[in-house]
């Protein structure tokens, strides 16, 4: 099993896309995300593709693609970016056979490491449905810190719900070493 991650190309947006606009409507409930405020592709990949051309210190967000044996599984993103300061991280195993194989660890944390090196960040935060045990689960077993729930709309897709508030500084992060 050989396990990857790197930068999302162009070419890669469609499959971020398709993830959400194809997903079963429990799936997007679960994630907390509001099926009628998903962008049409086309307006979805032009966000996209004008953040991807700004440089680091610019950019409103990043993704990497997370790769399995050479095919894409998931992805993750930073939103929200403050260059220097902060960043919301989030987490998508793509495939349900995939997901709570402890893949999304691996990939988180070295999803961490990138973006704290990329964007010179002091610290990362996580604000999953509370409802959703699994990216919950991952962030507490990655190093992230509780810091209670709360009832808000935490994106731009979501609607109104309790999340969990997770914070992780750079200072506490613990890379796993291969």
């Amino acid at each position: 099993m050989n396990a990857h991650i790197r930068d999302i190309e162009p070419q890669d947006f469609q499959l971020v896309i398709d993830y959400f606009l194809k997903a079963t409507d429990a799936h997007l409930l679960k994630m907390g995300v509001d099926k009628s405020k998903l962008p049409k592709q086309e307006e979805w990949l032009d966000l996209l593709m004008a953040d991807y051309h700004r440089p680091s210190s610019e950019k409103q967000a990043h993704y990497l693609m997370w790769e399995l044996d050479g095919t894409p599984i998931g992805h993750s993103s930073i939103n929200k970016l403050t260059y220097g300061e902060e960043g919301y991280i989030h987490l998508h195993v793509w495939n349900p056979l995939s997901r709570k194989s402890g893949l999304g660890s691996y990939f988180i944390s070295e999803s961490i490491s990138r973006y704290f090196a990329q964007f010179n960040l002091k610290q990362i935060r996580c604000e999953p449905n509370a409802q959703n045990e699994s990216p919950n689960k991952t962030l507490a077993k990655t190093g992230f810190e509780f810091k209670g729930s709360r009832e808000t709309i935490p994106g731009w897709i979501n609607f109104h719900q309790k999340v969990n508030s997770w914070l992780l500084s750079k200072e506490k992060w613990k890379p796993e070493t291969s």
